[in-house]
């Protein structure tokens, strides 16, 4: 087992990293912006290091002075989070380079699976279902109307690299085809440093479905079941829940499996993610792979049972998984809220600034993930998400009337936040069905 960790985030996911690392018995170093010099998480950690300015280009994205921070404080190990380098193949290669081991999957896999064109192709290899699109990145104008033709109307635009919506666009005629293309590619270029675009069938009112994995170097590899994500505002998820009430055993069994197939031939290790629309007859399709720690990972880790960030850095450390498939067992429902700082009457504006008063939720069956507390300064620089309200039940509607109850509850002020927004989504009777699709909050809530 490793020493030292070196933690390559902030906020909520480097204070869920120190946690864990504590009750392994592992040091943590945390590294920080001048902008987040006196965040409370940072006393939690053994170390803490300064590594630039305030902007992410000038702190949190700087490779080499992550890894220089990690060899001046005798780390073994990088954890690098959710978001910033974590899905950065060069990064992870620059780790090893300097015997630095990297808490995620090998290079190889990530430039394989992190790259939604690459990893369609390894997905049709693999027998896994995909949406009909283009077989690979767009080339030329000629090319895009061609294959555009051959998939027919409406089509979705994706970026190659990155995600979380950038570089996306639905067309409907070809007569905006081309422009929404350059959009998408001036998009993805700004995000990701990479223009690269392809074309898929737009599938109309799906549900988004992903599924958990983890595996090991002994060839190990076990799925935690499936996470509904549906409830989504511009692409970003919003709500998370586990199971997905719109799967039967069967379709449930059969996204599992595909997922674990396509992991198989990537030779995939670590904590991952698999993600699935899933059309109104129950058809699913292969969209992308999430090579790193999911943002909603307690979602999994309330109805399963297993830390996902400890063994996570197990799998690193070189150690076998201590389960296997058949004791996975999956009990009671879980929804996950996302608590960002955004005014949603302000088309959800973002909202800096210091919190005067913050009292979290509590009770049976409730989880809060935050590093937020009264005092403390929310960034206008960095992603808005201040706290995640996980509540776990033995039924779906004892989960929910528990998240409601929790959202009343959870007082943040005076920033605004997407609370009340999250409590009509709770209360909406298409939520309480489990008959929403991805385009619920746009269509019914805005």
């Amino acid at each position: 087992m490793f020493r030292r960790i070196l933690i390559a985030n902030r906020g909520e996911i480097a204070l869920r990293i120190i946690r864990a690392c504590r009750e392994m018995s592992v040091e943590t170093v945390c590294v920080f912006s001048e902008e987040d010099r006196g965040s409370g998480y940072l006393d939690l950690a053994d170390q803490s290091i300064c590594i630039g300015g305030p902007a992410p280009k000038d702190s949190y994205l700087k490779s080499d002075r992550i890894i220089a921070a990690a060899e001046v404080s005798g780390a073994d190990a990088i954890h690098p989070g959710y978001g910033f380098l974590a899905e950065n193949a060069a990064f992870a290669e620059k780790c090893r380079a300097c015997n630095i081991e990297f808490v995620g999957p090998t290079a190889e896999a990530m430039r394989m699976l992190g790259d939604k064109a690459s990893a369609r192709a390894l997905a049709k290899k693999a027998r896994v279902p995909t949406v009909p699109g283009s077989d690979g990145i767009l080339e030329d104008d000629n090319e895009t109307i061609k294959v555009a033709a051959k998939i027919g109307f409406p089509i979705m635009i994706k970026a190659s690299a990155g995600g979380g919506g950038r570089g996306m666009r639905i067309v409907h005629d070809k007569t905006d085809l081309l422009a929404a293309i350059k959009q998408a590619e001036q998009e993805a270029q700004g995000a990701f440093q990479n223009n690269e675009v392809y074309l898929e069938k737009y599938i109309d009112r799906p549900r988004h479905v992903e599924v958990q994995l983890i595996a090991d170097a002994h060839n190990n590899i076990v799925h935690l079941g499936e996470r509904d994500c549906t409830i989504q505002r511009r692409y970003q998820k919003l709500i998370e829940e586990s199971p997905s009430p719109a799967l039967d055993p069967r379709t449930r069994r059969d996204l599992c499996h595909a997922a674990v197939k396509l992991a198989k031939a990537a030779g995939y290790t670590s904590a991952g993610t698999v993600e699935f629309l899933v059309d109104s007859k129950g058809k699913f399709f292969f969209i992308e792979v999430n090579t790193r720690i999911q943002v909603e990972h307690p979602v999994t880790e309330r109805v399963t049972g297993i830390d996902l960030i400890k063994n996570q850095i197990r799998v690193a450390a070189g150690e076998p998984l201590e389960f296997n498939q058949r004791s996975i067992r999956s009990r009671g429902h879980a929804i996950e809220c996302r608590i960002n700082a955004e005014d949603p009457d302000e088309n959800f504006r973002p909202c800096a600034g210091r919190i005067d008063c913050f009292r979290p939720p509590g009770g049976f069956g409730v989880r809060v993930d935050t590093y937020a507390y009264e005092g403390c300064r929310i960034s206008p620089r960095y992603d808005s998400l201040l706290a995640k309200v996980i509540v776990c039940h033995p039924t779906r509607p004892e989960a929910i009337r528990a998240m409601q109850r929790c959202l009343h509850e959870f007082k943040i002020g005076p920033i605004k936040t997407t609370i009340p927004f999250l409590s009509k989504v709770m209360d909406h009777p298409e939520f309480a069905a489990g008959t929403v699709d991805t385009g619920f909050v746009e269509r019914a809530l805005q």
